[in-house]
């Protein structure tokens, strides 16, 4: 039974009633797992870019990029880096003073070598009198962490990563913000010198997200010799999702307020659908690397955009050639051929299909957003792999699926889950508009029954949250979709803090 109050904060959320109850049936029904059909790999579903594909790709982006063209990178920077610094958040809790596990010796073995070194040891030298070299002398490591990570220090452990020193660089440490910046203006600038970097951020964080940019804007538009457009969204609290007890009861906090949760970064496919943009390349904040590794990145960035733009020519001219109705049966077999070699979808039932239902099943088929994924070896990293998967209308095409969307009961299923060869790394190049310039709506390619159930603790009770289908699984389930092998080198995830401690996030 809903209160007054209840009603009044789904007003607020703009939730409806009907929306809160198909969450608390999803909850009790569950989600369906996908039919996985194989797992795409080299050859089979994943493209291998020959050299000479290299340099004709790379081409063809530069001379897009000559065009009246919006280009925009969209980057999700919500997240806190707390989980970064999971190890050290322990250590500080720990019955013993000096550092005893790896993570907390190779912490303090290289903490000269961090780009934060200057700015915490000016912090301590404030708070204590004293630089990092003799408090560890003195043993008080604890004392370092905890400026680290504290609000009375750098506070590390509450702000998002995108503004944590990453890289020392000749012209100063850089915070992975920055990184984006000079990463863009390499490949995402376009015929006027602009460069347009969009930021999912939380409300909290976003002051200091804007503070940073208007403190560096000028420093990088100087050395770059670009001009940046960088703009900021939140995600709605309509796509937040409500939380709910073991038996699926709906859970309040001690006000007896209805206890909601974001939906996970599924929900930023409504920010993604508010860009007006004909291409946007997708990356999270994390995976950026200093300036002596840029090229290889940038290379396959320009790969990855050539191609997108390649194909997206091809689906215009076919599309136009159906709107008009002037085709010929030779035409008609090369756009199946298109849609069967170079998009990777499959119809079981095609041969079955008389003409006019051909053309229309063809015409569906193009009109859709178009992405172009990058896919990395598999070398143990977790995230999701790359499938041919069945789809609600019986078709066959390539999906990033989570392992909570296939069914790990089915031993052949699991068994291709854990024989994938590749992984995605959220590298993404999406086409979002169709062949007369329209924006898609992408909402309405988002496949609902592709979210998951995920069971959490807050406050020492434990409670079952809905994750609203997938950024780049289920919110793209139904977009035509493409992947390419790009070297293992251009993906440098940053999950703890060593990880800066990588050869791959040192400029020296």
């Amino acid at each position: 039974m809903l209160t007054a109050e209840d009603r009044r904060l789904l007003a607020e959320k703009n939730i409806t009633e009907s929306q809160l109850s198909k969450q608390l049936k999803r909850f009790a029904d569950g989600f369906p797992y996908l039919d996985v059909k194989a797992s795409a790999s080299t050859g089979k579903g994943i493209r291998l870019i020959s050299v000479e594909e290299q340099t004709h790709y790379a081409r063809i982006w530069d001379d897009y990029r000559q065009q009246e063209k919006k280009i925009v990178q969209f980057v999700p920077a919500s997240g806190a880096a707390s989980r970064m610094f999971k190890d050290l958040f322990a250590f500080l809790s720990a019955p013993y003073d000096a550092p005893a596990t790896e993570s907390e010796k190779t912490f303090f073995d290289g903490i000269a070598k961090f780009a934060f070194f200057d700015a915490l040891n000016r912090r301590l030298c404030e708070k204590e009198g004293k630089d990092i070299p003799t408090l560890i002398t003195e043993g008080r490591y604890k004392t370092i962490v905890a400026c680290l990570l504290h609000k009375e220090g750098l506070g590390y452990g509450a702000l998002p990563k995108g503004l944590l020193l990453f890289h020392s660089c000749p012209d100063g440490a850089r915070t992975a913000l920055e990184e984006h910046l000079a990463e863009g203006a390499l490949y995402a600038c376009n015929h006027a010198n602009e460069v347009h970097l969009h930021l999912t951020v939380s409300p909290e964080h976003r002051p200091l997200f804007e503070q940073l940019v208007e403190e560096k804007r000028p420093q990088y538009e100087q050395t770059r010799s670009v001009r940046y457009d960088v703009a900021f969204s939140l995600q709605s609290p309509s796509t937040d999702t409500i939380a709910v007890d073991a038996d699926n009861n709906p859970l309040r906090d001690e006000r007896g307020a209805l206890e909601f949760r974001p939906g996970g970064h599924g929900a930023l496919i409504g920010n993604l659908n508010g860009i007006d943009a004909d291409v946007v390349f997708i990356k999270n904040i994390d995976n950026v690397v200093p300036d002596r590794f840029k090229p290889l990145t940038v290379r396959y960035k320009k790969i990855l955009a050539g191609l997108l733009v390649d194909l997206h020519r091809k689906i215009c001219r076919y599309t136009r050639l159906v709107n008009k109705g002037n085709y010929t049966h030779e035409q008609v077999q090369e756009m199946i051929y298109f849609l069967q070699d170079e998009l990777c979808i499959r119809n079981p039932e095609i041969k079955l299909l008389e003409d006019a239902e051909l053309i229309l099943y063809i015409r569906h088929k193009l009109l859709r957003p178009l992405r172009v994924c990058g896919m990395v070896r598999n070398c143990g990293a977790p995230g999701g792999g790359p499938f041919f998967a069945v789809n609600p209308d019986g078709t066959i095409s390539l999906q990033i699926l989570e392992s909570s969307q296939i069914d790990m009961n089915n031993p052949a299923e699991k068994a291709l889950f854990e024989q994938g060869t590749h992984f995605n790394p959220v590298d993404l190049v999406c086409a979002l508009k169709d062949p007369d310039g329209n924006k898609y709506h992408l909402p309405d390619f988002v496949d609902d029954n592709t979210g998951f159930i995920s069971h959490k603790s807050k406050n020492g009770r434990e409670l079952k949250a809905l994750e609203l289908p997938g950024l780049w699984n289920g919110a793209m389930s139904d977009w035509n979709t493409v992947f390419v092998e790009i070297p293992g080198e251009t993906f440098n995830p940053v999950k703890t803090v060593n990880d800066l401690l990588r050869p791959q996030h040192r400029q020296d």
